[in-house]
């Protein structure tokens, strides 16, 4: 697989887009999903966040006609099999906020002792018919309360039992640097660093 130029990232986000660009410095040269013309809109109907990734990163680079990367994650929950996972962003339905989905969670899982959880990140790198993935998790707890002002979606109920914090408790320097999306970068650069006909701009 060879790359050069920009890679596009399958979303509009710039928020992720700090976030990556600070994970990779130097490595990769990464640029925000332009709004014109309108990119193509990807259903995320997979049935793993492989698949949705995939999919997302094989689209944009059509669109683009160059590299894009994309990534599809969530939180899963051991006492809860399959009811998170790729659903993550829609547990509970449609009419939930991400403040909606931690509280729906921290009632579904009252009463329950067992709360190992890990947080789960697939990113994939694609550029024509050629594409490469890597995988990242993070592991921990999930709380009785939400707890901490930071982060988003379900970090206020992730608890790190090492830290004796919640990730939203965390600031954003130091999620970054032990996130299932960092770990996942981390493979993924190592992965590229390792194909000698890679050719990342510096």
């Amino acid at each position: 697989m060879r790359v050069t130029g920009p890679v596009t990232l399958a979303t509009r986000n710039a928020g992720k887009l700090v976030e990556l660009q600070a994970l990779c410095p130097g490595e990769l040269e990464l640029r925000l999903l332009p709004s014109q013309p309108a990119p193509p809109e990807v259903d995320e109907d997979q049935d793993s966040y492989l698949g949705n990734a995939r999919k997302k990163a094989c689209a944009i680079a059509a669109f683009t006609g160059g590299a894009a990367l994309a990534d599809d994650s969530g939180l899963e929950v051991d006492a809860l099999p399959g009811e998170l996972g790729v659903r993550s962003a829609r547990y509970g339905g449609p009419g939930l906020d991400d403040a909606g989905r931690c509280a729906r969670l921290l009632d579904t899982m009252r009463g329950v002792r067992a709360r190992a959880a890990r947080f789960r990140c697939v990113l994939v790198l694609a550029d024509g018919e050629q594409w490469v993935s890597a995988e990242g998790t993070l592991e921990g707890e999930i709380t009785d309360a939400p707890r901490g002002g930071a982060g988003f979606g379900y970090d206020p109920v992730f608890l790190l039992p090492e830290r004796g914090c919640t990730l939203a408790e965390l600031a954003a320097a130091e999620k970054n640097a032990l996130s299932h999306r960092a770990a996942a970068m981390r493979a993924l650069v190592a992965q590229l660093r390792g194909d000698h006909a890679l050719k990342i701009p510096r």
